[in-house]
């Protein structure tokens, strides 16, 4: 598991915020589930392009990247995706930024 989520969910857990943890790359990603954050976000911020995963690609795949292209990398590698992935409120956020996180979940 990714540092950052690890600080995550510890931020999380310290602060009693009740939280569903979903790995997507061990229990599978639900393709209308990743469109509903591509619609809120943009594949540009949820697609991870400085991690290995994506950097070990073919220069072919990663050429011409529209919003399906990367949607189906996304789908198939979901370890190209940048975490944690948050939805509350009716809201989605892509990373983790204590500062930020303390305003959205003050009790």
């Amino acid at each position: 598991m990714k540092d950052t989520v690890k600080k995550a969910r510890r931020w999380l857990d310290e602060r009693g915020v009740a939280h569903r943890f979903h790995d997507f790359r061990k229990d599978g990603l639900d393709p209308g589930l990743l469109q509903g954050w591509i619609d809120a976000l943009g594949w540009e911020k949820l697609l991870n392009r400085s991690g290995t995963t994506f950097r070990k690609l073919p220069d072919a795949q990663k050429d011409g990247l529209d919003a399906a292209k990367a949607k189906a990398l996304m789908l198939e590698q979901p370890a190209m995706i940048r975490r944690p992935v948050i939805e509350a409120g009716g809201d989605v956020s892509v990373g983790f930024s204590a500062d930020d996180w303390q305003s959205r979940f003050a009790a």
